[in-house]
């Protein structure tokens, strides 16, 4: 049986065996709410970590470790504008070295895609054709597919905390649990352990997260993530944040009232994280919308 057909067997074997367990994880209630109707203090986001071993290492992965033909940087339009239809997103390659941000009026970086100089939004550019450090289609399918021969997954919870501002706020800069290691290390110690080195940090993993809201076309609604390495983010199944590459912390915001949605209706956003360089990693999310995790993907160290 080869290996795709043993996570397909585990997979089906987990799903009958444990259906309540795996609705409570599919399914985060924001936490914290009061019996007044004000909105709640925090909210839990549960998606899936996956740990790879750096591409030196005995059964390592291509992507991790790989400096970019172009160089270390932010590299843009290398995967699809719409997410598959298994909800992941799809390399498409051909993409661009970013030289200067695209920025909204108010200065800050947004997509590329969502540029539109009627708003006063400035225009960025670009140079040379590069994957980012994308070996090839067929290594980033398993950035966010479980592969027994090369990642290792697990659930991870994230709390966003309220702000008096309104905002919700994850920082791994200030969150006691990472803020003790230097930065945002969920698998320290844990599924293929830490490679050495230095500084000896488990470096090489991916985050996915698959998320609900409620839009509210009055509500100034925003979704800003800064951090390093590689981020997409998608709403409605369309691209919205495009922070490719090999790179140091970059922000990009998100204004979801330039986005077409439906006022009242509920939209999907799906979050793609991948760390991949031996130097540093920050996450920070800051959103004021009502996020709930759905579609929780299966884990592998489930079955161990």
């Amino acid at each position: 049986m080869n290996p795709r057909q043993q996570s397909t067997v585990r997979a089906l074997l987990f799903a009958t065996a444990a259906p309540v367990a795996l609705a409570a994880l599919a399914v985060a209630t924001p936490s914290g709410a009061s019996t007044d109707g004000e909105p709640p203090s925090e909210v839990v986001l549960t998606g899936i970590v996956r740990d790879f071993r750096e591409r030196s290492k005995p059964g390592g992965h291509p992507d991790f470790e790989l400096q970019p033909s172009g160089g270390f940087g932010h590299y843009c339009d290398n995967i699809s504008p719409i997410l598959g239809e298994d909800k992941k997103p799809v390399f498409k390659g051909g993409g661009f070295k970013v030289t200067n941000q695209w920025r909204d009026a108010s200065g800050r970086n947004i997509c590329w895609r969502l540029y539109d100089p009627s708003r006063g939004d400035r225009v960025g550019s670009k140079s040379g054709v590069s994957t980012g450090g994308i070996t090839s289609a067929a290594t980033f399918s398993t950035w966010f597919n479980d592969d027994l021969n090369l990642n290792a997954s697990t659930p991870l919870s994230l709390t966003l905390k309220r702000q008096p501002s309104g905002a919700y706020v994850f920082d791994s800069q200030t969150d006691p649990a990472y803020q003790s290691l230097g930065g945002f290390f969920p698998i320290e110690g844990q599924l293929f352990g830490n490679p050495g080195g230095t500084p000896n940090r488990n470096f090489h993993f991916t985050f996915e997260l698959h998320t609900r809201f409620t839009y509210n076309a009055a509500g100034n609604q925003v979704f800003t993530f800064r951090g390093d390495d590689d981020v997409w983010v998608f709403i409605d199944g369309k691209l919205v944040i495009d922070l490719g590459g090999v790179h140091g912390a970059i922000e990009q915001v998100v204004d979801l009232n330039r986005l077409g949605l439906v006022d009242g209706r509920d939209y999907e956003l799906s979050f793609f994280f991948a760390e991949r360089h031996r130097t540093q990693s920050n996450f920070k999310i800051t959103t004021n919308l009502q996020l709930q995790t759905i579609d929780l993907p299966l884990a592998s160290n489930a079955f161990d």
